[in-house]
């Protein structure tokens, strides 16, 4: 989430000569009902749901090491982030609503896919995040907006696929199978 404010900032300062950041990562209202502090006149992304990718299937990562062994990693874990891009400006400020989130969906189009070759300072343990925008009907749209507590503001809704968590601890170490050195057959 914050690569990607990262990225959208340096993307909204460049073509809009702006000095301070305007899109940050943040719930719409706190516990309490207020609303959430620092998002006024901003671009906020949030996180709505996480869940498995299924459909990339990868045994557990294996390596052979100096000892001969056979070193088994965790498998990765493929996600499913779902983020909702959301412009918090008021009153008289709602033409700049629009303008920013016009200007977030086509840097988005134009960069959908994050990787360590378009950003090389991804976090290490994730290989890609490609975007999508999803649509929702009216119905899921309004049931989405009560769920996070917040009245309707200027938005899109991404999911970011292929979020890859490479855990990196070592979970087994077993011994390479050798070819038998004589014939077996008696």
């Amino acid at each position: 989430m914050n690569h990607l404010a990262t990225q959208l900032n340096a993307y909204l300062k460049r073509t809009n000569n702006l000095t301070e950041d305007i899109v940050v990562v943040s719930s719409l209202v706190e516990s309490d009902g207020s609303a959430a502090p620092h998002t006024n006149n901003k671009l906020i992304l949030l996180l709505t749901n996480i869940e498995k990718d299924t459909v990339p299937q990868s045994g557990a990562a294996r390596a052979t090491g100096f000892d001969g062994r056979a070193l088994v990693g965790s498998r990765s874990v493929y996600l499913n982030l779902y983020v909702m891009l959301a412009a918090n400006f008021s009153g008289s400020n709602y033409a700049e609503a629009l303008k920013f989130i016009s200007k977030a969906i086509a840097f988005f189009q134009m960069q959908p896919v994050f990787d360590k070759h378009s950003t090389p300072d991804l976090d290490s343990r994730i290989d890609k995040l490609v975007l999508d925008i999803e649509n929702l009907n009216i119905q899921d749209l309004s049931n989405l907006w009560g769920l996070l507590g917040g009245k309707y503001l200027p938005s899109v809704y991404y999911r970011v696929r292929m979020v890859t968590i490479n855990p990196d601890n070592l979970v087994a170490q077993l011994p390479l199978v050798s070819k038998p050195q004589g014939d077996l057959r008696g």
